[in-house]
Parts: structure tokens; C-alpha cells; sequence
């Protein structure tokens, strides 16, 4: 069953070249990728935008049970709603943990300690685990070029994070762990989304259940540390809302999985790449991002290192 589960995950890769947006690509590739980078690149500063009033866990919760309230009304209503095995159910549950409660717990906290466009750089690292991801849970090759792009990413994280560690202190640090840790766990759900495309579960379904899962998740664990469900009714925060719900999770959470049936999720990764291009453009506006020699070096390496495991060779 588990090699079955590889070669079909692995088949979408089979004889794949790099990705060029310019040419040799259908039109859908090319609208999934730019609503994805669009969309995500501009939902770290909404996020910035929640954190004050209501508790982190309070605006996470809001927000994705927004967002699956839209998609099984959208779902029952046009009758694409799949029926799902009991175990697949459970693989929605660990799906949920991974992609919709514990790595957004992990990026507002981060907010609250570094910029939202750093947050962002954080997250580019997600090519690299999921090249990782790939190796230890379908199998694939992980060669020379993913190592030296995992070196490089981390070089570059440190030149662009120098200013801010040396400045900041443990608070900066800590930051940037909570920011790497949300990752992990993203990289965790982008493995669960592989297995259900392999299977033919289709990923506006499984979203649907998984932001239920974990949004009922997070509130559990909210409801028993006490956690006040108290609500900021000023426009700011209902309009972050509303964006970080339907944009940022209905329309950008299908784009990226689908993504990641398409053509693998580690190549799928490489929109976060360009995550922090659009992040930290708005971050320097609105949070006073100041860019520096160092910084814009760091940047250059992160999306080099990025490239490089995006680029690599795959193994049949």
C-alpha cells in the first residue's frame, strides 16, 4: 500500500522540467501560480493587522470557520462535496492540525515579534521541506543541488535576519524559530494534501473538512486554556477577516494544493519564493521595513537556494 501510495504521489513529477511560466505551460498553471503568489504575498500584513484586541487563537479560529462555513455551502449547493472514507476523514483531522491550526498559531505569534514580510522569508524555506518531506514520505531522491539549496537558504536567512537578531535580541530569535516551526508544520499538510490527490480526493473536499477539523481543534484547545472568544468589530480587523477567510484560505488554499496535485509539492513550493517580494514591498511600506546591503544579499540567497532545490533532477 505505501509504495502504491509513492509511485501514484510521485506520477504527476515523472519526466517533469523546470517550471518556466513564460512558455510550455497551460494557462491554468500560470493563473494558479499568480493567485497563490498574489493572494499569499499580501496575507502576512492582514495578519499583522489582527494581532491586539482578540487572542491569536480567537482570530484563527473566526477565520477559517469562515472559510469552511464558504466552501461546503459552496460545495453542497453545486453537489461536489465527495464522500470521504473513515480513515481519509482522519487524515483530514491530522490535515487540519498541520495546515489550518498549528502553523497559523506558530505565524501570528511570529508576527507579534518580527515584521510580516520576515515572517514571509521564513516561509520561503518551505521548498526545502518539502524536498526533505518528499524524501523521508514518498521516497523521492533528495540530491546534491537540494543540499546546497538548503545551505544557501540558510546563509541568506542569517544575512537577512543579521540586523534584526543583532538588534532585537532573543525576541527577534525567537520570532524566527516560531516563524520556521509554522513551516515545518505547512510542509507536514502540504504531504497529507500529496497523499489525498494521489487517492483522487479532490482538494476543495478535503480543505473543507480539514479547516473544520482544525478550526474545532483550535478551539478546543482555546476553550480549555481559557482563552476569551472576545470579537474587534473595527474595520481594520473585519476587513483582515474577511480577506484572511475567503481570499487567503478558500481561494488560496485551492490554488496551492491543486498545485501541489499537479506538479508536486515541492515544486508547487517555489511560489513561496516569491512570497517575500510582494511581503516585504508592503511591509516597508506599512511597517517601516528598512532595507539594507546585507538584507537585500540574504533575500538574493534565500530565492537562489529556493531555485536550486526547485531545479533539481527527479528521480523516477
Amino acid at each position: 500500500m505505501r509504495k502504491n501510495l509513492q509511485d501514484r504521489a510521485a506520477r504527476p513529477e515523472r519526466g517533469s522540467t523546470p517550471i518556466d511560466l513564460r512558455h510550455g505551460h497551460p494557462a491554468m498553471t500560470v493563473l494558479l501560480y499568480a493567485l497563490t503568489v498574489l493572494i499569499w504575498g499580501t496575507t502576512w500584513i492582514a495578519i499583522k493587522f489582527q494581532l491586539g484586541v482578540v487572542p491569536i487563537e480567537a482570530s484563527i479560529v473566526y477565520r477559517f470557520a469562515l472559510a469552511a462555513a464558504v466552501l461546503f455551502v459552496g460545495l453542497l449547493a453545486t453537489g461536489r462535496l465527495q464522500r470521504l472514507r473513515a480513515v481519509d476523514h482522519g487524515w483530514c483531522l491530522a490535515q487540519g492540525a498541520c495546515l489550518f491550526c498549528l502553523n497559523f498559531v506558530c505565524f501570528y505569534a511570529a508576527t507579534g515579534y518580527v515584521t510580516s514580510g520576515t515572517v514571509s522569508v521564513v516561509f520561503s524555506a518551505a521548498t526545502v521541506f518539502n524536498a526533505v518531506n518528499g524524501r523521508l514520505f514518498f521516497g523521492r531522491r533528495l540530491t546534491a543541488r537540494v543540499l546546497a539549496g538548503a545551505a544557501l537558504g540558510v546563509s541568506g536567512l542569517t544575512a537577512l535576519f543579521w540586523r534584526d537578531l543583532a538588534g532585537g535580541g532573543a525576541a527577534a530569535l525567537h520570532g524566527v524559530a516560531l516563524a520556521a516551526a509554522g513551516t515545518l508544520c505547512f510542509s507536514f499538510g502540504n504531504m497529507i494534501s500529496a497523499r489525498h490527490q494521489a487517492l483522487g480526493l479532490r482538494p476543495l473536499s478535503t480543505n473543507a473538512w480539514g479547516m473544520l477539523y482544525g478550526t474545532l481543534l483550535l478551539a478546543a484547545v482555546a476553550a480549555l486554556r481559557g482563552v476569551p472568544f472576545t470579537f474587534d468589530a473595527s474595520p481594520h480587523y473585519v476587513a483582515a477577516l474577511l480577506y484572511l477567510a475567503i481570499p487567503g484560505s478558500v481561494i488560496g488554499f485551492t490554488a496551492y494544493l491543486t498545485l501541489v496535485g499537479r506538479i508536486g509539492a515541492d515544486r508547487a513550493a517555489y511560489a513561496t519564493v516569491l512570497f517575500p517580494v510582494v511581503a516585504l514591498t508592503i511591509s516597508s511600506r506599512v511597517e517601516g521595513y528598512q532595507w539594507s546591503a546585507t538584507g537585500a544579499a540574504g533575500l538574493a540567497l534565500v530565492m537562489l537556494g529556493n531555485v536550486l532545490v526547485f531545479r533539481a533532477p527527479r528521480a523516477s
